[in-house]
């Protein structure tokens, strides 16, 4: 099963790619981790990449795309894979085709999640974090049983920074610019599922698992 997820921050697609990768047995890929392990590891293309996220600059499209390439050599995506962050935009989506292409290998979906602004931005902004364990609550649907104190180390609960209304709004916004042109190019070529992100995670995972059975 080879899987692309897209949406903005907040719409649950993260919650759908752990319960995905676990039914299918397959590797959950963002380019966030992959950068990661290549800073770990101290390779020269991990190097190269970190020079820019450090001035605060996207990774040019060539370098990421190589780094998705060398992922995609190694055993554990023979059967599958499902990514996450990635392409970001027509010309990584372009190089992934080619090199899908390259392969032989098939995409079998584009899972497109969708949420109102108002609700993505009501969910991220009453995100609250332990500042000691990181445990995540909300102002509004998970509740720590003390107003500000986490329950499990009674812990401060902040929220960061990019958490804030006025940064989710930001974040929104480039999304829509940069990464939703890319639905469009996937819509072209008939492979994008459509997800309601404000149904629950149960009608979700079942939608979604029902309908790339009968893709397959």
């Amino acid at each position: 099963m080879r899987i692309i997820l897209m949406g903005p921050p907040g719409v649950g697609k993260g919650t759908e790619a752990e319960l995905l990768v676990k039914h299918y047995q397959i590797p959950h890929i963002s380019t966030g981790n992959i950068f990661r392990e290549l800073f770990k590891d101290n390779t020269t293309v991990g190097k190269i990449a970190k020079s820019y996220i450090d001035r605060g600059e996207l990774v040019p499209d060539d370098i990421t795309n190589e780094i998705v390439r060398h992922r995609l050599s190694q055993p554990d995506t023979e059967k599958g894979f499902l990514f996450d962050g990635y392409p970001r935009n027509i010309r990584q989506a372009e190089a992934f085709d080619q090199l899908l292409l390259e392969r032989g290998w098939k995409l079998n979906a584009v899972i497109n999640f969708e949420a109102p602004d108002h609700v993505i931005i009501e969910r991220i902004s009453g995100r609250r974090v332990c500042s000691t364990c990181g445990a995540v609550y909300h102002i509004q649907n998970k509740k720590p049983l003390k107003e500000g104190i986490c329950d499990l180390d009674q812990g401060t609960l902040i929220q960061r920074a990019d958490d804030m209304e006025e940064t989710v709004q930001r974040r929104l916004r480039i999304y829509l610019d940069q990464t939703a042109p890319v639905i469009g190019y996937y819509e072209n070529k008939g492979s994008v599922m459509h997800i309601d992100g404000r149904n629950t995670i149960s009608h979700t995972d079942a939608v979604i698992k029902k309908a790339l059975g009968e893709m397959n």
